[in-house]
């Protein structure tokens, strides 16, 4: 690239434009992980709640000023023209995109330090990204504080993994419920590959844990299984999420 900013091509300019994106996205994460160190999680959330809703507000105001089009609700409007399966479509790719990044960072880890690393850093991250996922869909539930089992229920309906992958509940009732991740993507294509199932015990453990006591404090987690463990044809994992009376 031109080491003279005023002076950047096109093609150059489009580039520092989408690093831009890059470099607000991780300031993002990295204000939310220092005030969690500093202040405790609960704060944090606490002031994300506030600062994410008047910077997303900001940003998009003044990308649609930018750009030249209009906002509806806070929305861009080109959003809202799609066609029903255009939108249906982003959606959905976006959470591809999303499932791909995880992967190309834990591959990156594991290509350049090892398999032991990369598991290690995989499980730690799940420990503070479900918690996060969790808040993030109370907040566009408008979940309550405690929503039960019922609420866990919608909530695992609305994580990325839901538009990703085949997922069911059953033996549900008003205090328990097992979920079973039927059909999961990464596994899918190590077994059309002939390899093994992926062992991702360790990360789930520490996924669906965090993300059901974030969602309700109540709920304890058990796994039925989870690879290595064996597993019928029907699914790969299996859940409990369970609240005492």
């Amino acid at each position: 690239m031109n080491t003279d900013p005023k002076n950047l091509t096109k093609k150059e300019n489009a580039q520092l434009i989408l690093d831009f994106f890059h470099r607000t996205m991780m300031h993002h994460a990295l204000w939310f992980a220092e005030v969690q160190h500093q202040m405790g999680t609960e704060k944090a959330f606490a002031v994300m709640n506030e600062a994410w809703e008047r910077s997303s507000l900001i940003q998009m105001k003044r990308i649609a000023k930018t750009l030249g089009f209009e906002m509806e609700d806070d929305i861009p409007k080109p959003l809202l023209d799609l066609p029903d399966d255009k939108l249906e479509e982003l959606k959905n790719a976006m959470a591809v995109n999303w499932l791909a990044n995880d992967g190309v960072w834990f591959q990156s880890v594991e290509f350049k330090y090892g398999m032991n690393d990369a598991k290690r850093c995989n499980d730690s991250c799940w420990a503070h990204f479900s918690p996060f996922e969790a808040w993030s869909i109370k907040r566009l539930l408008n979940l309550s504080e405690r929503p039960g089992i019922k609420g866990l229920k919608k909530a695992l309906e609305f994580r990325l993994y839901n538009f990703v992958n085949k997922q069911s509940f059953t033996d549900q009732t008003e205090n328990s419920i097992v979920f079973r991740m039927n059909e999961c993507r990464v596994q899918v294509a190590r077994k059309r590959k002939g390899l093994a199932d992926y062992p991702c015990k360790s990360g789930g453990l520490v996924e669906y844990t965090t993300f059901a006591e974030a969602i309700d404090p109540r709920i304890k987690t058990e796994v039925i299984a989870c690879p290595p463990d064996p597993h019928p044809e029907e699914y790969f994992c299996a859940w409990k999420f369970s609240i005492k009376d």
